[in-house]
């Protein structure tokens, strides 16, 4: 049989009865597009994901700097050393004991039995440049400057917690607090924290005086680098901060916006792809039951093409050639369906749609194949009826 009288023959086969062609067609619409819209949406939210991943956490960069017999690994001026690298913003040197080593810290020197006036805080040894590299901002006083350290002078900056539980609210009157036996000037109090939530219950003193409290070298140096260049700045400051023993740092580097991404198009997609998969399922046992009925009404015309000379195998690719057909519509119409579904879902909620060409391509041979195989038994049980048995 010719190919061209073949397609026309399933054409008209098809259009007979286009009411029912249009309901087993809705099936594979049905399928295609929800995997459609799945791929779709999945990638516009991993995308949304990575626009609106947290600054403050895609671009913080800690070191871990272990303590030694041998002599610090980094030194105080590290933050002015750190910051001549294109890339960083900002960036702190801080001293902090490890374990269980907080001090008793009180706001005077009344002991009164009904109430508690000491409180075990941490003490923290920072450089001045803190409040920016932890992105707080000093609600009260100001923070100490390299005159108070060069100085040594007995000066703290209290976490907003810290001032709150010793009760310290206003520093016109210049108050002080008491770690051990000696009176430190409460000069600010720092709130606001955007890392390091820790220092909030902490009370930070200048390196000059950390030796009183046995915090004389540095445990971590805190970085924030411009967005987009912490993986860069990250493989850099082992060898700026310590170049002859960049290896014993520790860089804790921010988790990448891209692999969020890929998680959430991850749990998406394996969600709704089964959705669309038993969609396609139910698509094709429509076309596979839609072309039996067909072969079992056009009984006749197969038996009258047969006894015309027409072989068996001619039977079984028009109809073949028919739920193939019926597929590929399916198909076509499926993925635009898909995409304007995606388009419409991101105008709504003010996103950029985001949707890979290749799968709004291969959707149309997805439903082909679909139709091709539902019609595999249809069309085998027509080719196998024989032109006598058909007639009567």
């Amino acid at each position: 049989m010719d190919p061209r009288d073949l397609w026309a023959e399933a054409v008209a086969g098809v259009l007979a009865r286009p009411l029912r062609t249009a309901l087993t067609t809705l099936g594979t619409v049905l399928g295609i597009a929800t995997l459609v819209i799945t791929l779709g949406v999945a990638a516009t939210a991993g995308n949304r994901i990575v626009g609106r991943f947290d600054e403050l956490t895609a671009t913080a960069i800690t070191v871990e700097v272990p303590q030694t017999e041998d002599g610090p690994l980094v030194g105080w001026d590290a933050p002015a050393e750190l910051t001549r690298l294109r890339g960083v913003a900002s960036a702190a040197a801080v001293a902090q004991n490890e374990g269980d080593t907080d001090l008793t810290v009180t706001a005077n020197r009344l002991v009164d039995p009904t109430r508690v006036t000491g409180r075990n805080l941490a003490v923290v040894a920072a450089t001045v440049d803190l409040p920016a590299a932890v992105r707080g901002r000093v609600s009260a006083g100001r923070f100490y400057d390299e005159g108070h350290v060069r100085r040594g002078d007995r000066v703290v900056v209290l976490g907003a917690d810290a001032a709150r539980m010793l009760g310290v609210s206003r520093l016109a009157d210049g108050p002080a607090v008491f770690i051990g036996e000696r009176a430190y000037s409460v000069i600010g109090i720092l709130s606001g924290l955007g890392r390091d939530q820790a220092l909030s219950t902490a009370v930070i003193v200048p390196p000059g005086i950390g030796a009183d409290f046995g915090l004389k070298d540095v445990t971590r140096v805190l970085v924030n680098t411009r967005l987009g260049a912490a993986e860069l700045i990250a493989g850099q400051l082992p060898r700026a901060l310590s170049p002859a023993r960049s290896g014993e740092l520790h860089v804790i580097t921010p988790p990448s916006p891209t692999r969020a991404r890929d998680a959430v198009e991850g749990d998406v997609n394996g969600l709704f792809l089964i959705l669309g998969l038993v969609s396609l399922v139910v698509g094709a046992v429509g076309i596979a039951n839609v072309t039996l009925v067909t072969v079992l009404e056009r009984t006749s015309e197969i038996g009258l093409r047969r006894a015309l000379g027409a072989a068996r195998r001619h039977v079984a690719a028009q109809f073949l050639v028919e739920s193939t057909l019926i597929g590929l519509t399916g198909g076509v119409i499926g993925a635009s369906v898909g995409v304007v579904a995606v388009v419409a879902v991101a105008a709504v909620r003010q996103w950029t749609p985001v949707l890979d060409i290749a799968p709004v391509l291969a959707a149309p041979a997805a439903g082909a194949l679909v139709g091709l195989l539902a019609g595999l038994y249809p069309a085998l049980r027509a080719a196998r009826m024989e032109p006598v048995d058909a007639l009567r």
